[in-house]
């Protein structure tokens, strides 16, 4: 039965990377979920590609950072932030389709 992501992280956040990129944080519960994500390679620039409806060129980065037991990824914003039509400018809310991950 596939679990959801929200059982192996304990944080799962979106933030400004400046006013062109977002960064996607999942900081998982411990060592255990984040050796599972990596080995499995849930968390690719394709899936990432997928959940928010971009290319996956748009995708810069996927990092596994061990000392925090988290993956980060930055990706390209569609509206740089601050700009017309941009509705969120600090990119806090941004993280919502990270929750359909399952594993």
């Amino acid at each position: 039965m596939k679990r959801n992501i929200l059982e192996a992280a304990k944080v799962i956040r979106s933030k400004n990377s400046g006013p062109y990129e977002l960064t996607l944080d999942i900081i998982f519960k411990d060592q255990r979920y984040y050796e599972l994500f990596k080995k499995r390679h849930i968390i690719t620039a394709a899936k990432i590609a997928r959940l928010y409806g971009v290319a996956e060129s748009e995708i810069l980065k996927v990092i596994h950072f061990e000392p925090s037991h988290a993956i980060k990824v930055t990706l390209k914003r569609r509206i740089p932030s601050g700009a017309p039509g941009e509705t969120d400018i600090y990119g806090a809310q941004q993280h919502a389709p990270l929750l359909n991950i399952t594993f």
